[in-house]
């Protein structure tokens, strides 16, 4: 099952019959690489969070994309250089790497390595752009926008407000460009909190 498959099943109840969905897609099709994708504020984090602890045997590694973007303006591209840099090394049993941003600095930080033959989850905006060309079990999480806004904001304390508009403006056209939720295997829809 590619990440590129569409027909995925929908999945509304609870983040557990969610992780079950996906371990069993997992388990079915042999994979390892999993991509949750999905706006600002959907979820995304806490079903990886979930995904991580319920995963049979050894832990997945676990890429968030928030670790990762190269500022406010690097969602459209981070899919590409991750893809490039960390997933497709690692499809060709190298060690893949992707750089951390220092938001504080607002510079790049630390290059991380990830060694090939254990499972794989990248989490974030444009997971699925980063792991377009390998096989992987894609899920989309996706929640209303007044919830996506009030939890993203509050996740962060203030810190992301000034930058939502830019955020979601750069979402959007990853969205017109990708059509990203027809390629899940799996659809996550959170309910208001």
């Amino acid at each position: 099952m590619s990440a590129g498959a569409s027909g995925g099943a929908a999945a509304t109840a609870p983040a557990a019959s969610a992780v079950r969905t996906v371990l069993e897609r997992c388990r079915a099709a042999g994979v390892q690489v999993v991509a949750i994708d999905g706006p600002s504020g959907s979820g995304k984090s806490t079903l990886a969070d979930a995904l991580v602890r319920a995963w049979p045997g050894r832990a997945p590694e676990l890429v968030r994309l928030d670790d990762v973007y190269p500022g406010w303006t690097g969602l459209e591209r981070v899919g590409a250089e991750v893809l490039r840099e960390l997933v497709a090394r690692r499809a060709r049993g190298a060690v893949g790497t992707w750089r951390t941003w220092d938001w504080a600095a607002g510079r790049v930080g630390s290059v991380e390595h990830s060694r090939p033959g254990h499972p794989l989850i990248i989490e974030g905006c444009g997971a699925f752009a980063a792991t377009s060309s390998v096989e992987a079990v894609a899920i989309w999480v996706e929640a209303s926008p007044p919830v996506r806004k009030r939890r993203a904001l509050a996740r962060d304390a203030g810190a992301f407000d000034p930058y939502w508009d830019l955020w979601e403006r750069q979402w959007r056209r990853y969205v017109a460009r990708t059509v990203p939720a027809r390629r899940a295997d799996v659809r996550v829809r959170v309910a208001g909190a």
